[in-house]
């Protein structure tokens, strides 16, 4: 079976082993899609290891670290109408961008479909190497999501998504604009979601689609967490209303952890308060809506933490 309908884009920096760990897992998908590797100025040798690699592969090496703006620029470049992306520690079960195909061939108002994720231990990783794979705690709250969807919705409507677990409309993802130049990692979905939906599109949660994600140990987790923290900030007060901008900016405050990476990241959040003010955009009320439904739940996850 080959699907020329999806391409896979790859965005790395400083991963070799792991990246090529997903590209020999790429070359077994029955699908054949073609892979985009965009390499963030990486300095251990990435780009060589891909070049060298027998999967036939894009690749698009940068000069400096873009983050997920790399995707945008590999999106210029695919010729498909759907676009997959993954991590470099992450991959796509065989079968599973054909059944992402299929759902948004038949559900023409639908941007993005979002796949169950399945964890596996990484050889370098805290977690014992033989423990089995289980699945991401992150897809209780997708399963069980609260936004009320069109009845023609493939499954549970989204707020947002995961980008290494997530198939989108080509044309959907370059009139939104792609992921922020501003945000650059980091929670960066939440934006590109909420002006997909402002747009009209729906985005949905596929239960029988799977990613696999081995998450990598070879990462910063502080400065994750500083620009996860800062862009949560960003998003909520360039799209959400001054009422819940600020009752979520006071529940951020008093849940990070008190020490000096939250106050570098409010302090980064801050410092952008000139470009937020001039580019800042509220949702539509019907989006907003839907926005306001995942606050009790994200309240509650467990999945989410603001620590490293």
């Amino acid at each position: 079976m080959t699907d020329p309908r999806t391409t896979v884009i790859v965005i790395t920096r400083n991963r070799r082993a792991d990246l090529l760990h997903t590209l020999d897992r790429l070359a077994e998908l029955p699908e054949r899609p073609p892979v985009t590797v965009v390499d963030n100025a990486s300095r251990d040798g990435t780009a060589a290891a891909v070049r060298a690699h027998p999967l036939p592969v894009r690749l698009l090496v940068l000069d400096r670290n873009l983050g997920a703006v790399g995707r945008n620029l590999a999106a210029r470049t695919a010729t498909t109408p759907y676009l997959a992306f993954c991590d470099d520690d992450s991959w796509w079960h065989p079968g599973s961008l054909s059944g992402a195909a299929d759902l948004l061939d038949a559900h023409g108002g639908l941007a993005a479909v979002t796949a169950r994720i399945v964890a596996h231990p990484h050889p370098d990783g805290p977690e014992p190497p033989d423990r089995p794979p289980y699945e991401d705690p992150i897809i209780r709250e997708l399963r069980n999501s609260p936004i009320p969807g069109p009845p023609w919705l493939p499954g549970p409507a989204l707020g947002s998504f995961l980008a290494a677990a997530t198939v989108l409309r080509a044309d959907a993802f370059h009139t939104a604009g792609g992921f922020s130049p501003r945000l650059v990692l980091g929670g960066e979905e939440e934006l590109l979601a909420a002006d997909l939906a402002a747009d009209g599109w729906w985005l949905a949660y596929a239960d029988e689609l799977t990613v696999h994600h081995r998450a990598s140990p070879h990462r910063d987790a502080t400065e994750r967490r500083r620009r996860g923290i800062r862009n949560t900030l960003w998003f909520t007060w360039l799209r959400r209303p001054l009422p819940v901008a600020l009752r979520r900016t006071a529940w951020l405050a008093a849940r990070v952890p008190r020490d000096a990476t939250s106050a570098a990241a409010f302090a980064d959040a801050a410092a952008g308060l000139p470009w937020l003010v001039r580019e800042r955009r509220r949702l539509p009320d019907a989006v907003e809506a839907r926005l306001r439904l995942l606050e009790a739940p994200q309240r509650a996850s467990t999945a989410r933490s603001y620590e490293g």
